[in-house]
Order: C-alpha cells, then structure tokens, then sequence
C-alpha cells in the first residue's frame, strides 16, 4: 500500500494543484496590500506551503518538503508571476476565487492524510494530519490577508499597527 501511495500521480496532482491555488490567494492579497514582487513571493510561499511544513515537522520530516521539494518551490514562484501579471483578471473572478479556495482546502485535506499515512500512522493520527494541513494552509492566508507591509524592505509579518 505504501509504494500505491508515494507513486501515484493523482496525489503529487493534489499537491501542486493546492499549492499553486493557495498560492494564488495569498498572492491576491498581497497585491491588494500593495506589497512589492519579494513580499509577493514571500506571501505565496508561506499561503501556498506553510500547513505542508507544520505538517511534515510534526511528523517528524526533515527538510520539509516545502523547503526541499523543487518542484513545489517552483510552483509558488510560478503562482506569484501569475498573480502580478494578471491581478486584475484574477481580481474580477471573485467567486472562482472561493471555489479555488475551497477547492485547495480540501485537496490539502486530502493530501496530509494520505503523507501521513505514507509515514504509517493511525488512521485517528492521519485524520488529524490532513486537518492540520487545512487549517495550516487557511491561517497563513488569514494572516497574510491581515499584515500591512509595504515593501520587503519592512518588517514582513508585522501586524497593521491603528
């Protein structure tokens, strides 16, 4: 069952799909911001593979794929050129924007389950990994949508002070 799950095409699919929608939601909300292309790069990295990393170091995976993985550190990269290309087509696409949101949260589900159970856990244990990856994946998009630098050059993270 093991090699079903680390071979099949499907699931590296998953992957790269939710990232690169995730991906392109953080980077709409960095464009919004007005942050300049390394925020953008920075927001889409950490929107796009951020619940993967929790998730790979909680199970105990090191580096975290989204340190290691080339494929998905190309993937965020192409997610931000194509949201500074086309940010006000993607912008006008509101409720395309919610499905892909919604879309990538539960293939993101789907995915920390089944790298958990690539890993061998319990059944219980892989349910909670691909939560984990969800919500994960949800919070550094909330977070991003809230933070307020202008460039790179400032604090990158640093909550909008009144």
């Amino acid at each position: 069952m093991q090699l079903a799950l680390e071979s099949n095409v499907f699931f590296w699919a998953i992957e790269y799909i939710a990232t690169f929608c995730c991906g392109l939601l953080g980077g709409l909300c960095a464009v919004k911001k007005k942050y300049d292309f390394i925020a953008i790069l920075m927001t889409v990295w950490l929107t796009g593979l951020g619940g993967g990393i929790i998730r790979d170091v909680l199970l105990g995976i090191f580096p975290p794929v989204g340190v290691s993985d080339k494929g998905l550190v190309i993937t965020c990269l192409f997610a931000s050129v194509t949201v500074a290309i086309i940010y006000p087509e993607v912008d006008r696409l509101k409720w395309i924007m919610v499905g892909l949101d919604a879309l990538a949260l539960g293939l993101y589900a789907v995915n920390g389950t089944q790298k958990a159970l690539i890993y061998h856990t319990s059944g219980m244990t892989a349910v909670f990994m691909g939560l984990i990856t969800a919500i994960g994946e949800a919070s550094f998009e909330t977070s991003s949508s809230t933070m307020c630098p202008r460039s790179s050059a400032t604090a990158i993270g640093t909550p909008c002070r009144p």
